[in-house]
């Protein structure tokens, strides 16, 4: 194919061996935009280092990789993901499992709550309520310099749907667990959809999991509208393996007076890239941005931050932290716009990182484009060792070397995990973030599936 590299003929072929079975499973709206997406995918391709965007991440290191199938699963495929546990015993959640990004069908595949709430499978969402569908699916996941985003609309074939009508407050949040599992290498992708209506609050965690040692390459956008005085909090931890790839695209669009926080937490992961998208699209509107990773052994991992100020009196906060060892490398790119009728605006942005050793690599580029005079903002990134001065203070208090700096680094690490508002998961993420600084974590540590 002329002006289209490799790596990218290969999902090109992907998607004409696999469209007509993903379309079967998928409601004819969703279909509808499949085409379009598959077009511009086809314009802008996989992504290289070419790409302001991803100009320090190599995608090519499991983008090039022959996967043999698009997964579709069978019922008996979710036997083995339904046995999976969070193992936080005080956790109270409303739980999900996804198998490799398919909502399991043994229990049906969408749920109304007590309070009105609905939980489920986006296709089958797709059925019941095209109206709210076709109000919001597409509408946010909007990128023109991102190939990824346009190849999962074009691809993807299911997913979580969450609506939260006017005025519900949920008072458990929903944890989602995308589980990745197969006897082969093995490409997919999912597509979320979450609705928050006006005057509701709603909290959801998404954990990830690789449960088998097979070469993974996932690809996941997830839709979020947040309405009118409504409050939503996004939590995602990653603990994956050095051969899984996770790719995220988080596109939230906030109304008037809503309140949002998004908090990525990395404690593993061969190939890690979030990229977080808030449109402020209402005044008065808040949104915190959080990010933290650790990393080693050659892993990468890559946060993209893009903060939209398209409205008056609206509030931003960025912080994201990483601690780099042996090899790692990762990025950082965060970008506030304020746009020109976007008055009063207060944003801020700061990224530290620590790197532990003289291989370790880290690349910041914190931006500020700003079109309008009365604002209040301010960037900043640091790159650097452990304080001396305050190990040297710590051992003169007769703490020996090493706990001196697992608990500078702790301290460093726990200005991010501070800002998660569920208790038992904030304790539990201190505790494995410890364990992942003390190397004693790896890949799975906290899955009930003992897979060998």
């Amino acid at each position: 194919m002329n002006g289209i590299s490799e790596v990218t003929s290969r999902y090109l072929y992907l998607y004409k061996e696999n469209i007509d079975r993903i379309s079967g499973m998928s409601s004819p709206y969703i279909n509808s935009f499949r085409k379009g997406a598959f077009e511009r995918f086809s314009a802008m391709g996989i992504p290289t280092k070419k790409d302001e965007a991803y100009k320090y991440t190599n995608l090519n290191i499991f983008f090039d990789h022959d996967y043999k199938s698009y997964f579709i699963p069978e019922t008996a495929d979710f036997i083995k993901a339904e046995e999976f546990r969070c193992d936080i015993a005080d956790l109270d959640t409303l739980g999900i499992v996804l198998l490799n990004g398919f909502y399991p069908t043994i229990n049906g595949k969408l749920h109304q709550l007590s309070n009105g709430v609905w939980i489920g499978s986006l296709n089958e969402a797709a059925l019941k309520f095209p109206e709210l569908i076709e109000k919001h699916y597409g509408k946010y996941a909007n990128s023109d310099t991102d190939g990824l985003v346009h190849l999962n609309t074009a691809m993807a074939h299911d997913g979580v749907f969450v609506y939260v009508p006017d005025g519900v407050k949920l008072s458990k949040p929903v944890q989602v667990v995308n589980l990745v599992q197969s006897d082969e290498d093995m490409f997919s992708q999912h597509r979320n959809l979450i609705i928050v209506e006006k005057n509701a609050e709603f909290s959801m965690i998404i954990c990830d999991h690789a449960l088998s040692p097979n070469k993974f390459l996932t690809n996941a956008v997830t839709e979020a509208y947040v309405g009118e005085n409504a409050h939503f909090d996004l939590i995602r931890v990653q603990n994956e393996h050095n051969a899984a790839c996770k790719i995220t695209h988080t596109f939230i669009h906030q109304e008037k007076n809503s309140v949002t926080s998004s908090n990525n937490m990395t404690l593993h992961g061969g190939l890690i890239r979030n990229s977080t998208y808030h449109h402020l699209g209402g005044e008065g509107a808040e949104t915190s941005s959080y990010g933290l990773f650790l990393a080693d052994k050659f892993q990468h991992i890559d946060n993209y931050v893009s903060v939209d100020h398209a409205s008056p009196k609206c509030t931003s906060n960025q912080l994201f932290k990483g601690v780099l060892d042996e090899m790692a490398t990762g990025t950082f790119n965060g970008r506030i716009l304020v746009r020109p009728d976007a008055q009063g605006t207060m944003a801020y942005q700061r990224n530290n990182n620590i790197l532990l050793t003289d291989d370790a690599k880290m690349d910041t580029k914190p931006q500020l484009e700003i079109y309008a005079d009365d604002v209040k903002c301010s960037h900043g990134a640091t790159i650097g060792q452990l304080d001396e001065n305050a190990m040297f203070y710590l051992q003169s208090r007769g703490i020996n070397k090493r706990e001196a700096r697992l608990m500078l680094m702790f301290g460093f690490a726990h200005e991010v995990i501070q800002n998660i508002k569920i208790e038992p998961l904030r304790e539990r993420m201190d505790n494995l973030v410890m364990q992942r600084l003390r190397g004693e974590l790896s890949r799975c540590a906290s899955c009930m599936v003992k897979c060998g």
